[in-house]
């Protein structure tokens, strides 16, 4: 290698090293507004927390201002499922979807919601979307498939209807 690629090649490490965020950065797809979004934050919190109601009030606040972001429609689909609204998180988990077709979580949960309504059908168009969607094992594709064979599994045990 000539002096001058290894000269060139030193000073492309030094930019990269020096455009790198810190190691404890944490990485966001989030945009500025989103960042500094009070309700969007206290939602999260309240999500962690278990706290659905205080959640969904959170997040509805915060869709006000980002209507258009997948992962808030699908942190509210999230909360929904959990106070048994299904229809309004059907309706979130729809509207993640249309908005990233890629959302691999929204696939995850609303195959789960499908799994609480008995719709093994609706369950794995989501298991086939996943499959279609994680070239590689995904987390979400296995998590589904593991609620699906639990579904299945728990159907089984019960006594036949008469």
């Amino acid at each position: 290698m000539s002096a001058a690629a290894v000269a060139a090649a030193a000073v492309l490490a030094l930019v990269l090293v020096a455009c790198a965020p810190p190691a404890h950065a944490v990485m966001s797809d989030e945009t500025p507004a989103q960042a500094g979004d009070e309700d969007l934050a206290a939602g999260r919190r309240a999500l962690e927390r278990r706290q659905w109601d205080e959640a969904v009030v959170h997040l509805r606040r915060a869709l006000v201002r980002h209507p258009d972001d997948p992962d808030l429609h699908n942190h509210l689909g999230y909360a929904y499922r959990h106070l048994r609204r299904m229809d309004a998180a059907f309706e979130h988990y729809r509207r993640a979807i249309a908005l990233d077709p890629r959302h691999r979580s929204a696939y995850e949960y609303l195959g789960e919601a499908y799994l609480m309504v008995d719709d093994v059908a609706g369950a794995e168009r989501q298991v086939a979307a996943l499959r279609a969607i994680c070239l590689l094992p995904c987390e979400e594709l296995a998590d589904l498939e593991n609620a699906l064979a639990r579904h299945r599994a728990a159907a089984a045990a019960r006594p036949a209807k008469p």
